[in-house]
């Protein structure tokens, strides 16, 4: 069966841990792999990390950046050489790619996340594998993903993937770092993300020297990927040849199952695409049923309003504790609901002084957070 895969590969894999150089035997298997895989009829998206880690080592440094100008300056450094090894590579076994730059800004807008989503469909409706990585050199830090586990994630989700490789530094989830722990169990499969705080999973919050990410961005993107309906897995970046033996079944690294019943294309973006400005609190009724009836927010049921917004922006809904339930696109600004909060909807023309919608969210506009 032809599939649309993901594949993230990560800076710890990329490079050589000690020089930062890249490890040009792995992206040579790299570009193997995909290459077969498009060359079977597969259609392939990769999102590549490396940009900062190729320009530290192309310019001498012995550590990352700290500074975000400093860091966006050498991005445009590494960026350039690391597409042209690839281009180099792929050319070699006549494998067409283009190159993404992406910030979270393309996604905000839903009439550029619907114009981005045709992009690659058009590149892989013509064969080309799009290589896709985070916009750093114009990046700010509110339009940024943060890491391209997330990234993957969002492009899993967007181009409507089966498959999500995320590439790291170790074979498989462990209950703790085996790096560091010779008692840590492997994790061969999860069925919900719920199964992770069962199992206390123990994760530490960086990866390597020169990468930005660590297993809680990775957890976070199975979750986001899971949640769109996308298997995702994580395995170790070194072998990409893994990729075909998962494929045809091999238990090899770890996977998330996808939930049964995905969000739509609309609520993804909800959920994911935005970025909120800011939150909701709702009393313990509001919660209820909103998670488990699927019904629209009623002034009603907040309580509690953070942020300044306006109708329209994305907010975080959050139960009494701050734990976030849901994301939502809001039909009044902060100052109304300010105003309206805890009453109930017939009341709302008379507080403000005008008629205005009778949901704070309507269902439709109101994507659960998995």
């Amino acid at each position: 069966m032809l599939q649309t895969l993901v594949v993230k590969i990560g800076t710890s894999s990329l490079t050589q841990p000690e020089t930062g150089l890249l490890s040009l035997a792995t992206i040579a298997t790299l570009v193997e792999t995909l290459s077969g895989l498009r060359q079977q009829g597969h259609r392939v998206v990769l999102v590549s990390s490396g940009a900062v880690g190729v320009g530290c080592a192309r310019l001498g440094m012995t550590e990352r950046p700290r500074t975000i100008a400093l860091k966006q300056a050498i991005a445009a450094v590494g960026q350039g050489r690391l597409i042209r090894v690839y281009d180099d590579l792929f050319t070699s076994l006549q494998q067409p790619i283009a190159q993404v730059l992406l910030t979270r800004s393309d996604l905000v807008q839903r009439n550029s996340y619907i114009n981005v989503e045709r992009t690659f469909q058009e590149l892989l409706e013509l064969g080309v594998i799009p290589i896709v990585n985070e916009n750093d050199t114009v990046a700010v830090d509110e339009l940024k993903f943060g890491d391209n586990d997330t990234l993957s994630a969002l492009v899993a989700s967007l181009v409507r993937a089966d498959w999500l490789f995320l590439l790291t530094d170790v074979d498989r989830l462990y209950s703790a770092d085996p790096r560091s722990n010779p008692d840590a169990q492997p994790i061969l499969r999860v069925d919900h993300i719920d199964q992770l705080k069962e199992l206390q999973v123990k994760m530490g919050d960086r990866g390597s020297r020169w990468g930005t990410g660590g297993m809680v961005t990775k957890i976070a993107a199975a979750q986001i990927a899971s949640g769109a309906g996308v298997r995702t897995v994580i395995t170790e970046g070194r072998f990409p040849r893994n990729i075909e033996k998962i494929l045809q079944g091999e238990p090899i690294g770890t996977q998330f199952d996808p939930q049964p019943r995905p969000a739509s294309a609309r609520k993804r973006w909800i959920a994911h695409g935005l970025v909120p400005a800011g939150k909701l609190y709702l009393d313990d009724g509001a919660v209820r049923a909103i998670r488990n009836a699927g019904k629209s927010l009623l002034a009603a049921g907040i309580i509690h309003i953070e942020g300044g917004f306006q109708a329209q922006d994305a907010v975080q809904l959050c139960d009494r504790t701050g734990q976030e339930i849901a994301r939502g696109l809001v039909n009044y600004t902060s100052d109304e609901l300010q105003k309206i909060k805890g009453c109930r909807s017939e009341a709302i023309a008379t507080i403000l002084g005008y008629p205005g919608a009778e949901t704070v969210i309507h269902r439709d506009n109101l994507a659960l957070s998995t």
